[in-house]
């Protein structure tokens, strides 16, 4: 086999391990299993949120994330659903994606509903991918009864007992400027 076709092969064995390392995330949260949770992310990982919420650099300081939240939601559920992921061109164990979810989860006596992102870097070491990376960003994340409203809303970040500005999607550039393209169409 020529390098070509070997590089394409491995890019495609690749995507399927991220996917399933991305799966993983979502039943180690779900299930609370923190030797799970441990194993997806490299030593030096950085766990961050966009709001500031979450801020872990290096795997114990990642796993104390984990803890804190696992003390305060009583039951959750991850869903993602489209993934974008690109390889780094010049390191065949680097990668970028942006991963795309729902989730519901009972915090601190409340049912909330989330739709957010995952912006995440992966790194393969001994053949095994793993995040190096992940930033949350939220497009909204609120108790479920404010569901109807919240969509409506620039404040559509809910869960922490008052109302913020969410992460996305108003923060892009192209939202702000999309109509601009269309000018003398």
């Amino acid at each position: 086999m020529n390098d070509d076709i070997l590089r394409r092969l491995d890019r495609l064995e690749s995507r399927n391990q991220i996917l399933e390392l991305i799966a993983k995330y979502c039943k180690a949260c779900d299930d609370r299993d923190v030797p799970l949770l441990r194993s997806i992310f490299t030593e030096d990982a950085t766990v961050r949120s966009q709001d500031g919420m979450m801020d872990g650099k290096g795997l114990n300081a990642v796993m104390e994330v984990y803890r804190k939240r696992f003390e305060v939601l009583a039951i959750s559920v991850h869903w993602t659903h489209d993934n974008i992921i690109t390889f780094d061109e010049t390191d065949p164990d680097r990668a970028t994606g942006e991963c795309f979810c729902h989730a519901e989860a009972h915090r601190n006596g409340q049912t909330l509903v989330g739709s957010l992102r995952y912006d995440d870097e992966y790194r393969r070491t001994d053949e095994v991918w793993q995040f190096s990376s992940r930033t949350l960003k939220f497009l909204y994340y609120v108790p479920v009864q404010e569901y109807p409203e919240a969509l409506g809303s620039k404040k559509r970040m809910r869960a922490y007992g008052d109302q913020r500005a969410a992460d996305y999607p108003e923060t892009f550039d192209c939202y702000n400027d999309w109509a601009r393209h269309y000018e003398g169409a």
